[in-house]
């Protein structure tokens, strides 16, 4: 009994100092989300503000822009996945890496060649395993992106999009991340950044409200012009968004996925101690059994020699 007392007691100093990383990690993981959801905040309304800014030039005047033009025949397509660099969230890389395999063969059911960008360690790790092709891939800041970072990741993908597909260019640009809902909810969706959709923007009052009146105005240098400096503005914001999105949904699926670790490791903690203190009690009745037959003996041979 001594040694499997023994055994649970050591179980138990395991268990212990493990809780107490992942109760450490579930902190960290709490004031992490609790800025990164702060910057997504901060960031929607810029991003949303030039996407409509953009999509009003687009509407309001004829001019056919490489990045605002639909392809007759789409044949190639250019998809941004962005990952985690770290494990330890649940289902939060899975999801994505999910939700991007979907978006992959739909593409692909169209007559489309899919061109992947990664963004994290976990989505580069998937396709290296699965030995399938990465043009450019992304390392390292997933935890806390910067619009620097974004502008490197949108560099490429608007030079794919502005090449001819004879050349190695894309005809669309499509993004696969993780969207910040709420601290218990995190949804993994796909969205076309380019070419935009007008179509769609067309459909709402506020853009059919601008394009009766922007028409009236004339643009200055040209539309043209003015598309080209906002349109690297409109993929780098969204990119940016992107990966705050992301990176909220990392730390909230790890905040979350610590603290189920850590409940379970404090009922592991107390079936283990109702095991331990099981094993105690039967030793001490052991002994206690030991001694009683040790007694009795030992009055048996005494009554025996008189």
């Amino acid at each position: 009994m001594g040694a499997k007392l023994r055994v649970y007691k050591r179980r138990i100093r395991s268990v212990t100092a493990t809780k107490k990383i992942t109760k450490a990690m579930e902190m960290i993981a709490a004031s992490r989300v609790v800025k990164a959801q702060r910057q997504v905040a901060a960031s929607t309304p810029y991003a949303s503000e030039l996407t409509r800014a953009v999509t009003a030039v687009a509407t309001g005047s004829n001019t056919q822009h490489p990045l605002t033009t639909e392809a007759e025949r789409p044949s190639r397509a250019a998809l941004l996945l962005i990952t985690s660099d770290r494990g330890l969230a649940g289902g939060y890389s899975s999801n994505v890496l999910k939700a991007g395999e979907q978006l992959t063969e739909r593409l692909k059911a169209e007559g489309k060649e899919v061109d992947a960008y990664i963004v994290g360690r976990k989505g580069v790790s998937y396709y290296s395993f699965r030995e399938r092709k990465v043009v450019e891939s992304w390392t390292g800041f997933t935890d806390s992106p910067t619009y620097a970072d974004a502008k490197t990741i949108a560099a490429p993908l608007i030079e794919a999009v502005q090449r001819d597909t004879a050349e190695g260019g894309v005809d669309e640009l499509h993004i696969v991340f993780t969207e910040f809902l709420s601290m218990m909810t995190q949804t993994a969706l796909d969205d076309r950044l380019l070419p935009l959709s007008l179509g769609k923007a067309a459909e709402s009052d506020e853009s059919a409200q601008a394009g009766e009146i922007l028409p009236l105005f004339d643009f200055e240098p040209s539309a043209e012009d003015v598309l080209d400096a906002l349109l690297p503005r409109y993929v780098e914001s969204r990119i940016y968004n992107a990966l705050l999105q992301a990176a909220a949904s990392k730390h909230a699926a790890t905040r979350r996925a610590m603290k189920s670790a850590t409940d379970n490791a404090e009922e592991l903690i107390k079936s283990l101690s109702r095991l331990a203190n099981a094993a105690r009690q039967a030793e001490i009745t052991q002994e206690i059994s030991e001694i009683v037959g040790g007694a009795s003996a030992l009055a048996d041979a005494t009554a025996g020699s008189d």
